[in-house]
């Protein structure tokens, strides 16, 4: 924007300094060439009365030396008898017009031009004074009057585009605080706020800016504290759910239910934590997501082993740091590994894989199960063909494009459905 702003003030006070600067260059040649003409008329009528009191020529040839354009050798007299005194630059046809028209003129000849002035003396005989005007005098001043006005019109216009550069680096300043502001608002940091400066719109802008982020941290705020309150609501059932489950007796069956009961009572506190976490953490927005997809795995393992699945996890040795909260991903491994359970046979075998490049990590989720006929319909939101809510694999994709990376559906190896979550990668 600064340097469009410097183009067009560039662009616009060019063209005003050349709408005044071509007229006053043709003026000002123009005036140098009057000015030239205008003194060989002088020079000629001053001996005018030379010419009519005297036609000797020793009279007239004094009079010639005492003039500016005698002393230069640029003046001559034709006398009626035909004799010429000083130097002669004019053509005869030039000198024949003016004798017979009476009146002075100039006319060109080949280094410049001449001023012919009739002079009528007594019995109507015609003397004929001639002033040479050289083509230097015509333009005589002229260059450095020109060198002047281009020196004026680059000074207005450099002095123009600087003033448009100074004002264009405090819009261009202000706008940048903005876009500054805007883009740690979207990765996450909701305190982000801009100090409103430059021209009147946009401190405008920034106060709306700040208000706006303000109005979000609120909201994000008060849903947050919805879903703790909610998941803390659930805590009323899981505890009668979980007594009743210790009554169940000691079979394979009951410490099945027991075990499950445990683990969704475990995930209702990790969602009221993180919940509340994410409210003041700002670090909240990014976990290591090796050990998320451990975690998932470990709690998954126990109905694949009893559903005799056999079962597969490779590459979480190392830390892969991604730009999304814990319980995010985890709500997106787990909509992807339940899908398996749900729409595959029991015994159908799964591999979850974790893959370090150096700008992603990809997580590998595939099956040994029919696959998806459809994956483009699978992954629009509230569409399922197995009767479903529809809304797993949009979690999914939503939480993938939270980091700026993608979710990708087709057929793997295994013969099943191959889901790879492709997370931007972010520094350890």
């Amino acid at each position: 924007m600064r340097r469009s702003l410097a183009l067009v003030a560039l662009a616009v006070t060019s063209m005003i300094a050349l709408a005044f600067l071509i007229p006053l260059a043709l003026v000002v040649a123009q005036l140098a060439e009057d000015r030239a003409l205008a003194d060989a008329e002088r020079q000629a009528v001053a001996l005018t009365p030379v010419l009519v009191i005297t036609n000797e020529p020793k009279a007239i040839e004094q009079a010639l030396a005492s003039t500016q354009f005698g002393g230069a050798g640029r003046i001559a007299v034709h006398l009626p008898s035909g004799q010429v005194l000083g130097f002669v630059k004019s053509t005869p046809e030039q000198l024949a017009t003016a004798k017979e028209e009476g009146k002075s003129f100039t006319a060109s000849v080949s280094d410049g031009r001449v001023y012919l002035q009739p002079v009528v003396l007594d019995r109507g005989r015609v003397a004929v004074v001639e002033a040479f005007i050289p083509e230097a005098d015509l333009s005589r001043g002229v260059e450095s009057a020109w060198l002047a006005l281009s020196g004026v019109a680059i000074v207005l216009v450099l002095g123009s585009v600087l003033v448009a550069d100074r004002l264009g680096a405090r819009v261009v300043s202000a706008a940048q605080a903005l876009a500054d502001g805007a883009r740690k608002m979207e990765q996450g940091d909701l305190t982000a706020r801009v100090e409103p400066t430059g021209p009147p719109e946009l401190v405008e802008a920034g106060g709306a800016f700040n208000r706006m982020a303000a109005r979000i941290g609120q909201l994000v705020a008060s849903e947050r504290e919805v879903l703790a309150d909610l998941s803390h609501r659930l805590r009323t059932p899981l505890t009668a759910l979980r007594l009743d489950s210790e009554t169940l007796g000691t079979d394979s069956s009951a410490n099945r239910v027991r075990q499950a009961v445990h683990a969704l009572e475990r995930e209702v506190n990790e969602l009221i934590r993180a919940a509340r976490r994410e409210l003041t953490d700002p670090d909240s927005n990014r976990c290591d997501a090796a050990l998320v997809v451990q975690d998932r795995l470990v709690f998954w393992s126990a109905l694949a082993d009893d559903q005799q699945r056999l079962w597969n996890l490779r590459g979480t040795e190392k830390r892969a740091m991604v730009g999304l909260a814990r319980s995010d991903l985890a709500a997106a491994m787990d909509a992807v590994i339940g899908n398996i359970f749900r729409h595959t046979p029991e015994g159908t075998n799964f591999v979850v894989a974790l893959f370090h490049q150096a700008e992603r990590v990809v997580i590998v989720i595939e099956d040994a199960g029919p696959g998806i006929p459809d994956t483009e319909a699978a992954l629009r939101r509230g569409v399922s063909g197995a009767g479903s809510t529809g809304l797993g694999m949009d979690i999914v994709r939503r939480a993938a494009e939270a980091t700026g990376g993608s979710l990708r559906i087709d057929r793997g190896p295994l013969g099943g459905t191959r889901v790879q979550l492709r997370l931007v990668r972010l520094p350890d």
